[in-house]
């Protein structure tokens, strides 16, 4: 029976409240409205941004909310308006959207969209607008995609359309960290043939920048961890050495200028904390060393003293790896599937719905890479 126009009942997991589980709910989602796309979710998967809004983030007007945001699915219906999408089509949703018509969207400089922050509060990460209720509440869609219901309603600007010979289970984690690592060392880093390189963090998207240092030509990739059991996945990836800050009695930056006669020529930060991105900028060779900020964090500063960046040190940020989020997420499959892109490597668990709490405390003790939630058969 055709769900088309009408409201559909389906499963969510919505966090009622910051730092408390989950709860599988039955929710009410809308049909799209103008320019939006409904997507029956086929698999998602658990990223530390989620977490980060449930653990320590932790605004207030956050919630209720629906989280997730790596994803694939197949569209359901579409709204009046859309054109480049129609039912059957196979899709990831992306949280930063590429609208194509705005001053950044044409800009080569960028991958940000102006109609992308208009779109989704900075101060909630929420959408200004919703298509959930539960239980007769509004439920907020978070990062504008809410993954981690079987159903979900996304702007078309924040869709992006893959190929139909995808597997939803595997490409789902293109949505976010792998892209996010990845594009980081060769977007926005750009590391060069025989370059030196150190990736802070091995989580997804640190072990996607490994693998980014590796396929832009990089000759020696030192990953760093506190976690000395990652070493042997980060060689999977590329890494040719490991380092534990732990092991050593004096500043990582110093055992890394030590490591390579003055400093790696890229290093990038992928933890989400601000010790950590000073120490990223600082392992770097001072006259040229570049180093880029991914890890995402908004609650704490950062501080260097401008003598690291003096001397010659270029100190960058970047979002979604500098892709522009609809091209990028849909050549990264194409990637994928001309084996050129390692994606199953990342996925270590495979659950349901209704196992979702279990996945986040995976996540949340670092026992797991990426947990692949399936919703539904493709």
């Amino acid at each position: 029976m055709s769900t088309i126009g009408e409201v559909i009942k389906c499963k969510a997991a919505v966090a009622w409240e910051p730092n408390k589980p989950v709860v599988i709910e039955e929710i009410e989602v809308a049909p799209p409205q103008e320019n939006e796309v409904r997507i029956k979710i086929v698999a998602t998967s658990v990223c530390h941004s989620d977490l980060y809004h449930l653990f320590e983030y932790m605004h207030p007007e956050g919630f209720p909310t629906v989280l997730g945001h790596e994803a694939a699915g197949v569209v359901e219906s579409v709204g009046p308006g859309v054109t480049e999408f129609q039912p059957g089509d196979k899709v990831i949703p992306v949280f930063l959207g590429q609208c194509r018509e705005c001053r950044f969207c044409k800009s080569p400089k960028t991958n940000q969209c102006e109609l992308a922050w208009t779109r989704v509060s900075d101060v909630i990460l929420a959408s200004v607008e919703s298509r959930f209720t539960c239980k007769g509440k509004k439920v907020l869609q978070f990062m504008g995609t809410s993954t981690f219901s079987e159903y979900t309603v996304v702007h078309q600007s924040a869709v992006a359309k893959i190929d139909p010979a995808a597997p939803l289970d595997k490409v789902c984690v293109l949505g976010c960290g792998i892209c996010t690592g990845y594009g980081a060392a060769v977007n926005v880093a750009k590391v060069e043939l025989g370059s030196t390189c150190a990736v802070f963090g091995l989580g997804a998207v640190g072990l996607a920048a490994v693998m980014g240092c590796k396929d832009a030509g990089a000759t020696r990739i030192i990953a760093v961890d506190i976690n000395s059991e990652k070493a042997e996945k980060a060689k999977v990836f590329g890494a040719t050495d490991f380092v534990n800050p732990k092991d050593h009695n004096k500043p990582i930056n110093q055992v890394l200028a030590e490591m390579t006669n003055g400093g790696v020529d890229y290093s990038l930060e992928c933890v989400g904390k601000v010790e950590v991105m000073r120490t990223a900028l600082e392992s770097c060779i001072k006259a040229w060393g570049v180093s880029v900020i991914v890890g995402w964090t908004d609650v704490y500063n950062v501080s260097v003293k401008p003598l690291s960046l003096l001397c010659g040190r270029t100190w960058k940020g970047c979002m979604f790896g500098g892709f522009k989020s609809k091209d990028g997420v849909a050549q990264m499959v194409k990637e994928y599937l001309d084996k050129k892109l390692m994606v199953d490597e990342f996925i270590t668990h495979n659950m349901t719905l209704d196992q979702i709490n279990d996945a986040i405390g995976l996540m949340k003790d670092c026992k797991c890479i990426r947990t692949v939630i399936t919703l539904s058969p493709q």
